[in-house]
């Protein structure tokens, strides 16, 4: 064979992989055997993926980096998510006991950022906007472990519902929260700022609630519209609503979560409609989202001197301690189970794509330094396994429980 043959071998595996067929057919390989290799050492899928990302990413073998692509199955499986997350909400429960959804966004809003703000200006010696910033990170959670319950079908479970609810107050206010950080470095805080914000979130709360669903309805009631057609058009409603939400001012996630409420009683469950969100979801989208967040972990932080390392080891008990104190009291004030209160704190102490996007939009606006940037990352790692060991331990108590057994 000529040269030019093997040349043509070898440029094709070249590291980073930059072929877009053997990058797919990599995280497809991935996606089909990590779930067998974790299921026989008893680790949830989750874990895998994130390991999987970790070893491919690029402070692990460097198959892949972070390119467009990579990008853009990671922000379509994040929105997948949050998205699940409000078809299968169900609706008339989370309206009875939506006032428990506001106890625990503000508990797992305020208790974290009461235990950080001291941690990193007092103990850490950071300066007050700084801390501040820092501090608002530990209040948000990322919804990881949710595919844990979709497996389970404990979805419907109250303490799951109103910790859904919680985490869409918590994000929502920490990301205005970044928000007024910068316009206050910026000089840009001022009456206009607000008007602007306001009208531009009532404006994308009316298009998400009152028209995507007359159109839906109408849609769906078309005979030429096939089964198909109407997947489509969830996914077009899905994402149009995350950059509308965007436009308004506050992250994509808040808008597919939206789109996921305003949806919600025009999907019946279980339908076919319903079966293919979530296969769809749970076997590209979502995996995909998960081995990016491995693809963000350097491991070499470990090796970059000891403040780096303590630094990474005092914000991850932070974030755990006040996810775990959240949980407690919520457990406390209603009485919950402490299978409920296990639960929420394994949906609730995962910390993913908002705290990445806060530590990152402070570290570009020089108002973190580099050693909270890479003790985020480890984090990151250390949150989203804690959180799927203590989901998945919590949901398969809860199946195995008998059905006359209440664990309210």
């Amino acid at each position: 064979m000529s040269n030019n043959f093997w040349d043509h071998i070898f440029q094709q595996f070249q590291i980073p992989f930059t072929n877009p067929v053997l990058i797919f057919t990599l995280i497809l390989f991935i996606i089909l055997f990590s779930p067998l290799l974790m299921g026989k050492i008893k680790i949830p899928d989750i874990i895998g993926f994130i390991i999987a990302g970790i070893a491919i990413g690029p402070y692990g073998l460097n198959l892949l980096s972070k390119n467009s692509a990579v990008d853009l199955f990671a922000t379509i499986g994040l929105l997948y998510i949050m998205f699940i997350a409000g078809i299968e909400l169900d609706l008339n429960e989370f309206k009875k006991k939506k006032h428990k959804s506001f106890v625990f966004g503000f508990l797992t809003f305020s208790i974290p950022i009461l235990i950080g703000f001291p941690v990193c200006y007092y103990l850490l010696g950071y300066p007050l906007i700084t801390s501040f910033l820092t501090s608002s990170m530990f209040a948000t959670h990322t919804l990881v472990a949710y595919p844990i319950i979709s497996k389970y079908g404990i979805s419907k479970n109250e303490a799951v519902a109103v910790t859904i609810g919680g985490t869409i107050l918590t994000d929502t206010a920490v990301l205005i929260i970044l928000a007024v950080i910068i316009g206050t470095k910026s000089g840009g805080l001022t009456t206009a700022f607000w008007l602007q914000l306001i009208v531009s979130l009532t404006i994308f709360t009316l298009i998400v609630f009152l028209l995507i669903p007359r159109i839906a309805k109408w849609f769906f009631t078309k005979p030429e519209s096939g089964k198909t057609s109407h997947y489509v058009f969830i996914l077009s409603c899905l994402f149009f609503s995350a950059f509308l939400a965007q436009l308004a001012g506050v992250e994509p996630i808040i808008g597919a979560f939206i789109a996921g409420l305003a949806l919600n009683p025009l999907i019946p469950r279980p339908s076919e409609l319903s079966n293919n969100i979530e296969f769809v979801g749970r076997s590209i989208f979502i995996p995909f989202f998960l081995i990016s967040v491995g693809m963000v972990v350097d491991l070499h932080v470990f090796f970059r001197g000891q403040q780096a390392i303590l630094i990474a080891i005092i914000l991850t008990i932070v974030a755990l301690a006040g996810k775990w104190l959240s949980a407690l009291f919520t457990q406390k004030i209603f009485n919950y189970s402490t299978i409920q209160r296990k639960l929420i704190f394994g949906l609730s102490s995962s910390h993913a794509a908002a705290t990445l996007a806060i530590i990152l939009v402070g570290y570009k606006n020089k108002i973190i330094d580099e050693n909270i940037l890479n003790g985020t990352i480890i984090l990151i790692l250390v949150t989203c396994m804690v959180a799927s060991f203590a989901t998945e331990r919590a949901s398969k108590k809860i199946i195995l429980l008998p059905p006359n057994k209440s664990i309210e």
